[in-house]
Order: structure tokens, then sequence, then C-alpha cells
């Protein structure tokens, strides 16, 4: 299995397959808006706006699993990222992180990615890079902030 198989959906519903992404370096985050690292959606969207036309996909994964910091919908999600934060790159579906209900494709990245001490996703924005090869190249933790993770797509993308 690889990435690619993945299947994900927006918020209105409609899923594709992360095959779109193929030959692009992907930072996959999970996000809240109501959390108090929601700050490094700015950080996330100067990423997608500077490396967007150079094969970079930033794909923002909602999850309400950590205190209650994502508790609408999923079209209230998207558009509280979209007029909040000024946010441009996808934001998906609500998905669940941890647990029994893990969407495939958070299973599949820890998998690839450990955690440290444990394979769990300790709390939101934690951010995964693929490179354009459909391979996780590295974990960072929720308060690795996007301009670390900068330098590292930098030495991908060139």
């Amino acid at each position: 299995m690889s990435i690619y198989d993945i299947t994900v959906s927006k918020p209105n519903g409609t899923s594709y397959q992360l095959s779109e992404y193929k030959n692009k370096v992907m930072l996959i985050v999970n996000t809240a808006t109501k959390c108090g690292l929601s700050g490094q959606f700015d950080g996330l969207e100067q990423i997608h706006q500077k490396y967007k036309d150079r094969g970079v996909a930033v794909l923002g994964f909602p999850s309400n699993q950590f205190a209650n910091q994502e508790p609408g919908t999923s079209e209230q999600t998207e558009e509280a990222c979209r007029i909040n934060f000024g946010v441009t790159f996808p934001i998906h579906e609500k998905i669940d992180v941890n647990g029994k209900n893990t969407h495939e494709l958070f299973q599949y990245l820890k998998s690839q990615a450990k955690g440290f001490i444990s394979n769990d996703i300790k709390w939101n924005f934690t951010k995964f890079l693929v490179d354009q090869n459909g391979e996780v190249i590295e974990r960072f933790g929720p308060k690795d902030a996007p301009a670390k993770i900068e330098k590292k797509i930098e030495q991908i993308v060139s």
C-alpha cells in the first residue's frame, strides 16, 4: 500500500485519492481552529503560497480529538480557516487521528514516521512531510514551527 491509495474527503463530502498529488511534495497537518497553536496557520499558508508553484501541497485535516478545539462541522471548520486565518490550501473533512476510528491516512502516516514514546498524535498541528515519491520523510511535532519545515522542503524541491 502507498499513500497514493488512500482516499480523503473534502468538507462537502466529495472524496478523492491522494494519487492526485503524485510527483508533489505534501505537508499533511492535523489542524484545529480553536487551538493555541492556530497561529501556525499563517506559517502553513506562507509555505503554501511560496511553494505551490514548485510542486508542494499543504493539506489540512481538522480533528476535534484534543480538548474539543474543533467542535463545528467540517464546513464550519473550512470557513473558519478561510475567514479567520486566510487559509487557501485545502482543508478536508474532520477526522480522527487517534483511536479506533483513526482515519486510514493517519494510520499510514504514523506507521511510516514513528512518534516519540508512542506513535499517537500528541496534539493539534502534528505535521508529516511526504516527498514526491510518496515517502514519508519526517514527522514534526505540534510546536515545530512551519518555518523549521521550510528548510526541509527547500532541500526536497531543489
